[in-house]
């Protein structure tokens, strides 16, 4: 009985493997042959990259999320986070695209002195569509509260780490492999791309992948600790968020590393 049900448990996983890996692939392969210039950007070293993996990403998350197994109310709410995630940060990537502001304290500032900014619809965004999640997927307010917080810190986190090529996918694939993340395919397939410099997560792709890991990451650390791993998830995710700019400069320096390991630094 036990190696049926692992068996079971392997194919499925699986299954929501394939469904991320596929549509990700699928979806980059077709928006691929566009050269929409709202959806184009010139990288690091100054060489145009598209913003396609983005919205590959997300799909493909959310797709791996809808095959998994699991309850429907609890796939639902993960679908739901991701496509409000990835929503909230093309929203970002198209209107925010020349406002030099970045931080929570200056989208804030900018709120209160009534200008919202698409880094505040992110903010806001993400954040409720979080808690929202995290409240269909568990039982007890103060669990969804707490699984919220970790989905929306998850998102940010990921968009924090996106600050050189490599850095983001790579975060997902080995963060979502140890957290049985079914979307971690996606990133798996447009890592290539995203190494080569060909294309970027943007915020589009770093969000929607984020909150995707941030799923799995709050389910996982709820069956081992409970309340309290989710707390200290949760408290880990903001201190990180607090610190954003020394987690970004660590991860260029990785993206470095990671360039160099693959042989493209230098192209």
């Amino acid at each position: 009985m036990g190696t049926n049900v692992s068996r079971f448990v392997v194919v499925a996983g699986l299954v929501g493997a394939g469904a991320a890996a596929g549509v990700a692939a699928g979806v980059y392969a077709v928006l691929g042959r566009r050269t929409d210039p709202a959806w184009l950007r010139t990288n690091h070293a100054g060489r145009a990259v598209t913003l396609y993996a983005g919205p590959a990403a997300v799909l493909g998350g959310a797709a791996g999320i809808a095959a998994a197994p699991g309850p429907v109310r609890e796939r639902a709410a993960g679908v739901l986070a991701v496509l409000v995630a990835g929503g909230c940060g093309a929203y970002d990537d198209l209107v925010g695209a020349e406002d030099p502001r970045r931080g929570f304290r200056a989208h804030l500032g900018a709120l209160r002195g009534g200008e919202v900014t698409s880094g505040a619809v992110k903010l806001f965004g993400i954040g409720a569509a979080g808690v929202l999640a995290g409240l269909l997927i568990e039982e007890r307010a103060v669990d969804g509260v707490l699984s919220g917080v970790v989905i929306a810190g998850t998102a940010h986190l990921v968009n924090l780490v996106d600050v050189g090529p490599g850095v983001a996918v790579a975060s997902v694939a080995v963060l979502g492999a140890v957290a049985g993340m079914p979307g971690a395919a996606a990133a798996v397939v447009l890592g290539p791309a995203d190494l080569g410099e060909r294309a970027m997560l943007g915020d589009t792709g770093a969000h929607g992948l984020g909150a995707a890991l941030g799923i799995a990451l709050a389910r996982r650390g709820g069956r081992r600790g409970g309340r309290t791993g989710r707390a200290a998830l949760a408290v880990a995710l903001v201190a990180a968020a607090a610190n954003g700019e020394r987690v970004s400069g660590l991860a260029r320096r990785a993206s470095g590393v990671l360039r160099r390991a693959a042989g493209v630094a230098g192209r």
